[in-house]
């Protein structure tokens, strides 16, 4: 290997550091994403060209190593030199197999991980970017263009000197320089379309590049897996493990056939490229891709529009026609390209809110947990005049005291003038959903809290309705409202426990009130009816003392003449029915032996169970036997 090859590869490894670093630095100064991952692209160029510098040295000092030991062969004196170790004699040689056998295949994995995670990193942070404006666009425009071109020349130099020498380590680092050299080119053209007026072009650009760096990664995966089954032949020489087949045939388009033939070859270990089955796909190929390329196109002639929708038909930017569901010719893409939008279909945009698409989300909303991203509103409340007690005026000097209140509202909507809804405004769905929340905020700050929280839901929501479509038209939007929602009003979720405590004291209140209502009128009522029982049972005694007095009263008069006519028996008569009255509940003891004197002590503090005493029945007495 000549020295002016190494010098060749440490030209590279310099251009592209050099040109990293300063392209990592305009794109930070310009704020460009298709710069930014641009470079990531120079970085691990400059990595691949310093693996492949590195190898070179190592190559070249090993061939040095056989030139001086072919000379030392032909010295007679160097006799005793043939007995020493083959590790003795080639120390160049060892290290270059060492590095082949094991740092290549570890900077390999450290390459593909590289690629691989760096994509996908990149994906995930440009898949949540927003276009946004560049600093200064001409600056990074025109020095990107330049390392465009000098890269270029330098990468075309380096496949030149690779292909004509035969140096197989020179060929990754020129394949990066051609692929750095049109990433270049294509950052300086996006950011060209950003100074036109298309700020999008350069996040796109940069998504695919992110796509790009991805599938490099693969590639190298898929590289090494292959390597491990590679046949080995004796005496060829093998292919650089970090070389990629994709950066070649992206740098080197042209030579896709020859990228192949070199490839099948390597991999198969023999001469596949000679084969008839081979230079038949060879003479073929062109003629095949450009009937699919003609194909593909007379397929964008014929486009379909689904029920329930309609179709924009725009060539070069242009409108031309709406196009009704159905089949439909056109011209073939890009000079004709349709936009297709669901005019019959009913829309809908939250206002307020974003709604939890996930399935642990239930229907039940509890204001004390959060249920879903939501927005606050301000919500005036009204407030009772205070006279003061200086000038018994009202103090007109205060603010309106507002609140804070969270609303989901869901605004439903459909295309009824596809034309106006199309270009009169630009992103009318965005229009749509400021237009919807400025009539929402104007609207909140106007009405009461406790009003619009409980009775009058459905009278804002027909006043929102109404509010919004007037927006809509004095836009030229071309849709209708069909439906405003006014739904899952509470206060925000922070205060939420605080508002239900509020809320419960006060229903706690007017239930004591009732609870107090009811109490009163039971007693009321309680002490009428006790007031007519007791005047009832007086009216009722009364009756009857009268009755009884008037019957005394006439038992005296017929008792009179039962006296006169017969004193004793009366007397003894009217001291038994007194004695029969006395005794009537009293317990009674007979004694029916006369010729006995009996002690009888009575316990008056025990009584005996009436059961026992009061009911027991005597049996007759037995007659005696005849």
């Amino acid at each position: 290997m000549e020295q002016k090859t190494q010098k060749n590869g440490l030209i590279n490894l310099l251009a592209l550091v050099l040109v990293g670093a300063a392209g990592f630095a305009i794109a930070k100064f310009g704020n460009t994403y298709a710069g930014l991952v641009g470079s990531v692209f120079l970085g691990l160029g400059a990595l691949v060209a310093a693996v492949s510098w590195f190898q070179m040295r190592l190559e070249q000092r090993e061939y040095l190593e056989k030139l001086e030991f072919e000379e030392l062969t032909k010295s007679a004196s160097s006799s005793a030199l043939f007995n020493a170790s083959e590790t003795e004699v080639f120390p160049a040689q060892r290290s270059r197999e060492q590095f082949d056998r094991f740092i290549v295949p570890v900077i390999t994995v450290i390459l593909c991980a590289l690629q691989g995670v760096g994509g996908i990193l990149l994906w995930r942070w440009l898949s949540k970017a927003f276009p946004r404006g560049i600093n200064e666009p001409t600056v990074p425009m025109a020095l990107f263009a330049v390392f465009a071109l000098i890269l270029f020349m330098l990468g075309k130099y380096s496949t030149s000197v690779a292909r004509l020498e035969k140096v197989r380590l020179l060929r990754p680092a020129a394949s990066y320089l051609l692929l750095c050299a049109y990433i270049c080119f294509v950052v300086a053209a996006a950011v060209a379309f950003v100074l036109l007026d298309f700020p999008a072009a350069d996040l796109y650009v940069a998504r695919a590049l992110a796509v790009l760096l991805l599938l490099t990664g693969f590639e190298t995966l898929i590289n090494l897996v292959l390597e491990l089954y590679r046949p080995r032949v004796k005496g060829k020489v093998a292919q650089p493990m970090y070389e990629s087949r994709l950066v070649s045939l992206l740098g080197q388009p042209e030579g896709l056939i020859i990228t192949a033939k070199q490839t099948l070859n390597y991999q198969f270990g023999f001469d596949v490229s000679e084969t008839w089955g081979f230079r038949l796909v060879e003479q073929w190929l062109w003629k095949l891709i450009l009937a699919q390329v003609i194909i593909l196109l007379l397929s964008t002639c014929v486009v379909f529009i689904d029920t329930g929708t309609q179709g924009v038909l725009e060539r070069n930017g242009k409108a031309v026609r709406i196009l009704t569901p159905g089949a439909s010719l056109k011209l073939p893409w890009p000079v004709d390209r349709v936009y297709r939008f669901a005019t019959e279909q009913i829309q809908t945009i939250n206002i307020g809110f974003t709604p939890d698409e996930s399935p642990v989300a239930g229907n039940t909303v509890l204001w004390t947990v959060p249920h879903s991203k939501e927005e606050n509103f301000l919500v005036a409340n009204r407030e009772i005049s205070h006279v003061t007690e200086t000038n018994n005026s009202p103090s007109d000097n205060r603010p309106p005291p507002v609140s804070l209140l969270t609303v989901s509202i869901p605004v439903q909507f459909q295309i009824t003038n596809l034309t106006a809804w199309v270009y009169n405004n630009e992103d009318p769905i965005s229009l749509l959903s400021d237009v919807a929340t400025r009539e929402v905020v104007r609207y909140f700050v106007s009405v009461d809290l406790e009003e619009v929280m409980s009775r009058g839901r459905w009278n804002a929501a027909q006043i929102l309705r109404d509010r919004i479509q007037a927006a809509v038209d004095q836009h030229q939007m071309g849709a209708s409202i069909v439906f405003v929602g006014v739904q899952d009003i509470h206060p925000p979720q922070k205060v939420a426990a605080d508002y239900e405590k509020v809320v419960a004291a006060i229903h706690t209140k007017e239930a004591d009130i009732l609870t107090a209502r009811a109490y009163a009128i039971a007693a009321t009522n309680m002490a009428d009816a006790r007031a007519f029982q007791i005047v009832s049972e007086a009216n009722s005694e009364s009756q009857r003392l009268k009755v009884e007095t008037l019957a005394n009263a006439a038992l005296f008069t017929n008792q009179i003449p039962a006296y006169f006519a017969s004193p004793s028996v009366y007397v003894e008569r009217a001291y038994l029915e007194a004695f029969s009255r006395s005794i009537t509940n009293a317990r009674s003891y007979v004694l029916l032996a006369t010729n006995t004197q009996d002690v009888i002590i009575l316990n008056l503090e025990d009584k005996i169970r009436a059961d026992l005493v009061d009911k027991a029945t005597v049996p007759p007495p037995k007659a005696p036997p005849k």
